[in-house]
This record gives C-alpha cells, sequence and structure tokens, in this order.
C-alpha cells in the first residue's frame, strides 16, 4: 500500500537534477468512487498506438481512469501496463 488508497506494485528511486529524490511505485491502482485509476509511470506519448486502441478512458500525467473495466481492452491494457513497467525497470534499474 501507498497510502491509505494505492496498490502498488515494485519501487524504484528517482533523482531530480534540482537534488530531490525519493522512491515510488513502478504502477499501481487505486479503486475510487468515480472510477479506476492506474498508474502508468512514464506517461502516455510513447504508447499512442495502444491508446489509441485502449477504448474508453481519461487520462492525467500518469494517471489512467477507466470508469468500468467493460470500458476496455483488457488485452490492449495487458499489453499497456506490461510495457511501462519493462521501460520503468529499464530505465531504473
Amino acid at each position: 500500500m501507498w497510502g491509505p488508497s494505492i496498490i502498488g506494485f515494485g519501487d524504484y528511486h528517482y533523482k531530480y537534477e534540482s537534488g530531490r529524490e525519493g522512491d515510488f511505485f513502478i504502477t499501481g491502482f487505486s479503486p475510487r468512487k468515480q472510477n479506476l485509476t492506474l498508474y502508468i509511470m512514464p506517461g502516455f506519448k510513447r504508447y499512442e498506438e495502444l491508446m489509441q486502441n485502449l477504448g474508453k478512458f481519461k487520462t492525467g500525467q500518469s494517471c489512467l481512469y477507466i470508469k468500468k473495466l467493460e470500458d476496455v481492452d483488457l488485452k490492449v491494457l495487458k499489453e499497456l501496463i506490461a510495457d511501462s513497467v519493462k521501460y520503468m525497470k529499464e530505465k531504473y534499474n
């Protein structure tokens, strides 16, 4: 658990040029009242093709908001999560 409502998987250590550093999860989710929030830490720009085939969703900087799992293609969602985890592990390990 990362806080009271986020389930995170894996972790990585980040350090900004400013000197600020910390630890965070590689991917995660939070079942919220309005939607299911998935955390895709690399963001979405590198996954444009997958996003076009995902279905109905909204995004924030690294957050993927899904109202119902039935609204998205689960195979595409699985690929998106797997690709983002792979990217994060390669970048931070």
